[in-house]
C-alpha cells in the first residue's frame, strides 16, 4: 500500500489585544477568538479582573504600563509567535462568518498578500448600523508576522499603512460602540481630544471656518444622502451628527488651545484632518471604473495586464471577477452604489488613479470627489505597464 498522502499543515494565527478595564467586554471578545493558536493579551495595569479573565480564557498576558496606542499594540506584534497576527478590541466580536473565513483563509494563504482587511460592523446603543457608519468600514486587522508595525507617532486611528494589495474579507467583525448614548457622547468628546493632539501649527482663519463649520455640514448631507445613511433611520443619524460633531471639535480644540498642545501633540506634523492622511507607499493603486458590459470587459483586460506589471489594481463594475483581477460589483445600479463600492476600495488603500472605460463613467468620474479620483491621472491609451509605473507626485 501506498503511504498516505500528509495533510497540508495550515498557517497559525495569533489573536492580540491590548486592554485596561475591560472585565465587561473581555469574555464574549476572547470567546469569539477560541479558534486562534494563540491569544495574547497586552495589559496596562487593570484594576478589574481583565487579567484573570484572559487567563482563564488561555490567554498570555504581558503586563505592560501604557505607551499609547500604537505603542501598546506593537507589543503585541513582538509578543506574537504564529505566522499570522489578528488585531481585536474587547469591544469587539469575531463573527461566525468571518471565523469560518479566517480558517479558510489560513487553510490556504493567498501568494503575494501580507495584510487584509475586515468589515466592521458598528453596533451603537443596540442598533446594528449599515450605510450611516460607512459601512463595510474595513479595518487592517490580519498582518503576516513581522511585516508591519504601527506608526508611533499618532495619538489615535493608528493603522497599518499597506504597501501592496490589501485582501479583503467578507465576514464580519462586530464592533460594540456603545452600549447607552451617554457612553457615545463621552467616547466621541474623548477621540476628539486625541485627535487634537495630532494636529501642529497654526492654521488661517479660512481653515478654521471650513474646519469647524463647512466641512462638518457638506459632510453630513453626504454621508445622509450620497452614502445612504438615511436608511439606518434615527440611530444612523444620531451616528453621522456624532462623527461630524467629532469633527468640529477637532478644529475648535485646536483653535482654543492656539497651537500650544493644551491637547497634547503629536509630532506628526500633519496639517490636514487624520482622516484625510494618504500611504504614498508601495505598489501604484489603481481603480477601474466601467458603467457597461462591454466597457467593463475592456477595463477587465486592461487592469489585469497592470496587475501583472506590479499595480495593485481592481475593477469597480456590473460583471464577474476572473482568475487574474479582483472584480467589486456595486449592490445596485444607480450613482450612489457606483460612489459606495468605489469608497469601500478607497478604505481597503487610498486610491493612486481612478481609470474610468467608456463615456458614461468618464462623466461620472467628473463629479466625484478628490478621494476617489486619485491624485493622479491616467490618458486615455496609456499601455498598462506603463500605467503601473507612473510616478507619485504629478498634479490632479
Amino acid at each position: 500500500m501506498g503511504e498516505a498522502t500528509p495533510k497540508p499543515v495550515r498557517a497559525t494565527l495569533s489573536a492580540c489585544l491590548i486592554t485596561k478595564n475591560e472585565e465587561t467586554a473581555l469574555p464574549d471578545c476572547l470567546g469569539s477568538l477560541a479558534f486562534a493558536d494563540e491569544l495574547i493579551v497586552v495589559d496596562s495595569a487593570s484594576a478589574d479582573r481583565t487579567v484573570e479573565i484572559a487567563r482563564r480564557h488561555g490567554a498570555r498576558v504581558v503586563e505592560q504600563p501604557w505607551l499609547g496606542f500604537a505603542a501598546q499594540r506593537n507589543v503585541a506584534l513582538d509578543s506574537a509567535k504564529c505566522d499570522w497576527v489578528l488585531e481585536v478590541d474587547a469591544d469587539e466580536r469575531v463573527s461566525g462568518a468571518l471565523r469560518d473565513e479566517l480558517l479558510a483563509f489560513l487553510a490556504d494563504p493567498p501568494g503575494g498578500i501580507d495584510i487584509a482587511a475586515i468589515p466592521r460592523r458598528e453596533i451603537l446603543v443596540g442598533h446594528r448600523l449599515g450605510q450611516s457608519a460607512k459601512y463595510p468600514k474595513y479595518s487592517h486587522r490580519l498582518v503576516r508576522r513581522g511585516t508591519y508595525r504601527h506608526d508611533e507617532r499618532r495619538t489615535v486611528h493608528e493603522g497599518f499603512a499597506p504597501v501592496g494589495e490589501v485582501h479583503p474579507f467578507e465576514g464580519e467583525l462586530e464592533h460594540l460602540l456603545a452600549t447607552t448614548w451617554r457612553e457615545a457622547i463621552g467616547d466621541a468628546w474623548r477621540y476628539a481630544r486625541l485627535e487634537a493632539a495630532q494636529m501642529t501649527g497654526r492654521r488661517s482663519g479660512a481653515e478654521y471656518l471650513a474646519g469647524i463649520i463647512v466641512r462638518p455640514v457638506v459632510k453630513l448631507l453626504y454621508r445622509l444622502t450620497v452614502d445612504g445613511g438615511w436608511r439606518d433611520g434615527l440611530p444612523g443619524l444620531a451616528k453621522i451628527g456624532l462623527d461630524v460633531g467629532t469633527d468640529s471639535s477637532v478644529w475648535a480644540m485646536h483653535l482654543l488651545s492656539r497651537g500650544d498642545g493644551a491637547y497634547g501633540q503629536s509630532g506628526t506634523g500633519d496639517r490636514g484632518h487624520y482622516g484625510s492622511r494618504r500611504f504614498d507607499v508601495g505598489s501604484l493603486r489603481l481603480v477601474g471604473l466601467a458603467l457597461d458590459e462591454r466597457s467593463a470587459l475592456k477595463a477587465r483586460s486592461w487592469l489585469a495586464a497592470a496587475r501583472a506589471a506590479g499595480a495593485d489594481a481592481v475593477l469597480v463594475a456590473g460583471i464577474e471577477a476572473d482568475a487574474d483581477l479582483r472584480v467589486r460589483r456595486p449592490a445596485r445600479r444607480w450613482p450612489g452604489a457606483v460612489v459606495r463600492a468605489l469608497d469601500a476600495e478607497a478604505q481597503l488603500r487610498p486610491i493612486d488613479a481612478l481609470v474610468p472605460f467608456g463615456r458614461a463613467a468618464r462623466a461620472f468620474a467628473g463629479l466625484l470627489p478628490p478621494e476617489l479620483r486619485g491624485e493622479l491621472r491616467v490618458p486615455a491609451g496609456t499601455p498598462p505597464e506603463q500605467a503601473a509605473t507612473l510616478p507619485r507626485g504629478v498634479p490632479s
